[in-house]
């Protein structure tokens, strides 16, 4: 990933990508980091995903923010699970909680833009919307973000003209449910069209 991402970038190309398993996004942001030096990571997830390692290995989904937490401006945006060895490596500055975003209307995204610094990356793992509307995912964690609250965000942050890349991970096609692969489609179709 880091290789074909890198290979992109050095053709001014605007990068997305598609992933089932979030582990796709380390090497992309490894190379986004390598190319554009200050970096923010923009994480939607449901888990911290901040594990060094996980059943032995690095590139794992639960290891997907890890390398970011330590090289990049990594912020994570609701989050409700997490191990409790990923603690040490959590920033509770740049952390929003899935239970205080749905307590404490909008102001919230705007604490999200004041952190943002260089480009950014948005990584969004579909777990982290609320299950009700985005069941297909591999780990559904109860809670989490609604549409047009994940909507917002996007353009708000889209419209700095920061965003350099995204993806969206963890998408796990349910054959007797097509609305969440119709959710994905949508959301990757309104990012792109905030984009301009």
């Amino acid at each position: 990933m880091k290789k074909s991402v890198r290979g992109h970038l050095e053709n001014g190309k605007f990068v997305t990508l598609f992933g089932g398993e979030h582990s796709v996004s380390i090497g992309s942001i490894q190379a986004y980091a390598e190319h554009y030096g200050d970096l923010t990571v923009l994480q939607i997830d449901a888990h911290a995903d901040l594990r060094p390692s996980y059943e032995g290995e690095a590139c794992n989904h639960a290891c997907a923010a890890h390398w970011a937490s330590q090289n990049c401006n990594l912020i994570q945006v609701g989050i409700r699970s997490m191990d409790h060895s990923e603690k040490e490596f959590l920033n509770p500055e740049k952390t929003f909680f899935a239970h205080d975003i749905a307590t404490g209307g909008d102001a919230w995204m705007e604490r999200v833009l004041a952190l943002c610094t260089g480009t950014i990356y948005i990584t969004i793992d579909l777990d982290g919307l609320d299950p009700s509307i985005m069941p297909s995912t591999g780990t559904p964690e109860p809670g989490g973000l609604g549409w047009y609250q994940v909507l917002r965000l996007m353009k708000k942050v889209i419209s700095t003209g920061r965003v350099k890349g995204f993806d969206l991970v963890e998408l796990c096609p349910n054959p007797n449910n097509r609305a969440p692969d119709f959710l994905a489609a949508k959301l990757y179709y309104k990012m792109l069209s905030y984009q301009g």
